[in-house]
């Protein structure tokens, strides 16, 4: 009889196996859907919508639980180790990275107020500071196709969208740190000097036994190819350290996974083809659009629907917060990442309130913790979706209007 009960319970829904072919479906579908539109739309708006559709709240083909629930981890993790990799740190040193922190550190406050205002008086503080971190982040992973598309990395305007872009994923990873763990602020701030002790050691260890023991890079350059591929085996197992070394001082994982990107970058430097490559192959090809479709089952279009206000709040909060001090700061606080017209402070604003990443993150953090209900959190989704989609694409018009304007003037 027992048998029988589990047999049955195992039919109840969608198979693991079931549930990972229409995630894989989803992962092909999304580039081509954006490819057909040119791009106007970017495949991680498609992957969440079809994330929507395909999970329990829509169509039931497939469950965001059990197996799935791994793959979704290190799709996260893997989303931020590639985050953290591409993170040049001398965009945060000197005047440009102090303006960007100081533009991330008034957008942090300005989202506390108004999602204060709007908040209902049974809200806990925590649960504020949830939504505000939310809203002030910036999609710098999605924003980097979009600025070489457009041409834009080596302009003035793409190096300032990666200068307060490189914030705006830092801050609020170390925010949801200090802030979402339930602790005392001192008890958070020394557990999170243990872990950058940790993850220190992490980088000092390894680069000191390489200039010892030289034999170990030639080892690393031996077994690179092939069935072997020792180094992208290496940084695996330096994310799932990092991110079990996290777990363990009951930190989020995101910020062990963002932690083992910096890391990977230092040790590796900057620019490695052989390991670039096969990363993004796994990251972007696999792990990272998987985590996005998952994480779109978890969106519930008819509560969306029943809150269309708090959506547009959302959307608004996101934008006035993050985009308006990065638009102040830039036409206030010249830096060596300033852009130079008026369009350009605009786009600039633009694409750094398009957040998404971090909404994902940090509604996935809340439901766990019982500090948002799934609900609001699928209505934080929906505004960090819809920035992503609107956003960019307000900024692109923008600046192809501007163009066009000025070639206009040139030719009379």
């Amino acid at each position: 009889m027992t048998l029988l009960a589990d047999a049955a319970t195992a039919t109840d829904g969608p198979t693991d196996i079931v549930s990972l072919f229409w995630v894989a479906l989803a992962a092909v579908v999304a580039p081509l859907l954006a490819r057909a539109i040119r791009g106007y739309v970017p495949s991680v708006v498609f992957l969440l919508v079809l994330g929507m559709v395909l999970g329990p709240s829509v169509a039931g083909l497939a469950s965001d639980t059990g197996g799935l629930e791994l793959i979704d981890e290190l799709g996260l993790g893997m989303l931020f180790l590639l985050a953290g990799y591409e993170l040049d740190p001398a965009l945060m040193r000197g005047r440009t990275g102090r303006v960007a922190g100081s533009a991330w550190l008034m957008s942090l406050l300005i989202a506390l107020g108004l999602v204060a205002l709007i908040a209902t008086g049974d809200t806990s503080v925590t649960s504020i500071i949830a939504v505000a971190i939310a809203m002030c982040s910036t999609t710098l992973g999605t924003l980097v196709p979009i600025l070489k598309s457009e041409k834009l990395m080596d302009k003035p305007l793409g190096r300032a969208v990666m200068a307060h872009g490189a914030i705006g994923e830092f801050g609020p990873v170390v925010a949801m740190a200090l802030l979402l763990t339930g602790r005392q602020a001192w008890a958070a701030v020394a557990v999170l000097a243990l872990f950058v002790v940790a993850a220190l050691a992490l980088t000092v260890v390894p680069a000191r036994l390489a200039r010892r023991f030289p034999a170990i890079g030639g080892v690393l350059g031996a077994l690179r190819g092939g069935t072997e591929q020792l180094p992208i085996r290496v940084v695996f197992l330096l994310l799932v350290v990092l991110m079990a070394v996290a777990s363990v001082f009951d930190l989020d994982v995101v910020l062990g996974a963002f932690a083992a990107g910096i890391i990977l970058r230092r040790l590796a430097g900057a620019a490695r083809p052989d390991l670039d490559e096969p990363l993004e192959a796994i990251g972007y090809g696999v792990l990272i659009p998987a985590f996005f479709v998952v994480s779109g089952m978890g969106i519930d279009p008819a509560a969306v629907a029943a809150a269309p206000g708090t959506w547009v709040v959302f959307v608004l909060i996101i934008l006035v917060a993050r985009g308006l001090p990065v638009w102040l700061s830039d036409r206030i606080f010249p830096h060596g990442a300033s852009v130079g017209t008026a369009a350009d402070r605009v786009q600039l604003g633009l694409y750094a309130a398009a957040g998404l990443p971090i909404i994902v993150a940090v509604t996935e953090v809340g439901t766990r913790t019982g500090l948002l209900d799934e609900d609001l959190a699928s209505t934080m989704v929906a505004a960090g979706a819809t920035t992503v989609l609107l956003f960019p694409l307000a900024a692109k018009i923008i600046g192809r209007r501007y163009a066009d304007a000025r070639a206009t003037q040139g030719a009379q």
